[in-house]
């Protein structure tokens, strides 16, 4: 499996080639290797799993796995869309099918997360209310996130699908953790109010005039990566790095522990990494697994989020973020 093509000078979307993906196979843990590390008790040590990506079906893996041992669960599973996933393709399926789909691993992966854990589910507006009936039946519901998906051209004969869904839950309702001041977002004011000729509640600075603000259900800052950014995957669903990041950020710790069933081409783990979490990923397909562990390897180097900077996330678009693009 070659995936190196031929890019023009600004695309910065993420190759593999031939010597890297010799490598990169040797990192990744199978199905074999989780039956080995079971082989004397009922499923795996967290120790052997910390920090890796799994390559396998996640109803084989999900039984090898510890019970109980993620802090916080970001899940991307496949929308009720028909979609060519690197040659597997998961076909749409009616409403009833879908739901009877999510019951065959969401429970499975609810016992996976610790009593004071926190999950969240991603969908769009067409299994949103699956998504809803499936995490009600095993945790308490607390928010629902909507977040722009400012990406693709629009359709002749309905409106334009930009926006998609984040299911947001608990195990337990009296006992999580969440970190609101870690997610704050610097916004740019656009008539500064003054008291007694000082600012009131924003900052005046040589990038503008900004204040920080609470985060909100309704996300209109986040950008789908594409070609010109260098966490760009060919994978056709893949989540920003940034927006991962405020689920990170608000729902765990340092050194707590991120598990993503559905790893794609590896967002949660890179930015579990980049903001000094352990993670566990599982991913079916061998190729975005390795594109996963090639962005974890780039993310020892560089741990930058983009839209994420000086403990802040930046409204798109304003100056400061136009800087942070160029550089």
């Amino acid at each position: 499996m070659n995936t190196e093509k031929t890019k023009a000078p600004r695309n910065r979307t993420l190759v593999l080639s031939d010597d890297e993906i010799s490598l990169l196979k040797k990192e990744l843990l199978n199905i074999e290797d989780l039956s080995s590390f079971s082989e004397t008790d009922s499923s795996c040590s967290i120790e052997k799993i910390l920090d890796k990506t799994i390559n396998a079906d996640i109803l084989k893996a999900l039984p090898l796995l510890p019970d109980a041992f993620a802090d916080l669960i970001i899940i991307d599973p496949p929308y009720n869309l028909t979609k060519n996933f690197a040659g597997k393709v998961f076909n749409e399926r009616s409403q009833k099918a879908y739901d009877e789909y999510l019951a065959t691993w969401f429970p499975l992966v609810c016992k996976k997360l610790k009593p004071s854990g926190s999950l969240y589910i991603c969908g769009d507006w067409k299994c949103t209310s699956s998504l809803q009936r499936a995490v009600e039946k095993e945790l308490a519901v607390l928010n629902r996130i909507t977040w722009q998906r400012e990406k693709g051209r629009g359709a002749a004969s309905n409106w334009k699908n930009s926006m998609e869904d984040i299911w947001f839950a608990v195990k337990n309702p009296n006992d999580y953790y969440f970190d609101v001041e870690a997610v704050k977002m610097k916004r740019k004011v656009i008539a500064p109010y003054k008291e007694n000729g000082k600012p009131k509640d924003w900052e005046e600075g040589s990038e503008g005039n900004f204040r920080l603000t609470h985060p909100s259900n309704f996300w209109d800052d986040i950008s789908v990566p594409f070609w010109s950014m260098p966490e760009n995957t060919d994978h056709p669903t893949q989540k920003p790095e940034k927006l991962y990041a405020k689920l990170v950020l608000a729902s765990s710790k340092p050194d707590d522990i991120v598990f993503d069933p559905f790893l794609g081409s590896g967002t949660a783990s890179v930015v579990a990494k980049k903001l000094g979490r352990h993670f566990v990923g599982v991913e079916l397909s061998e190729e975005y697994c390795l594109f996963a562990q090639k962005r974890l390897r780039q993310a020892e180097e560089n741990k930058e989020i983009q839209g994420y900077r000086d403990g802040v996330f930046w409204e798109r678009n304003t100056m400061a973020e136009q800087k942070k693009q160029s550089v």
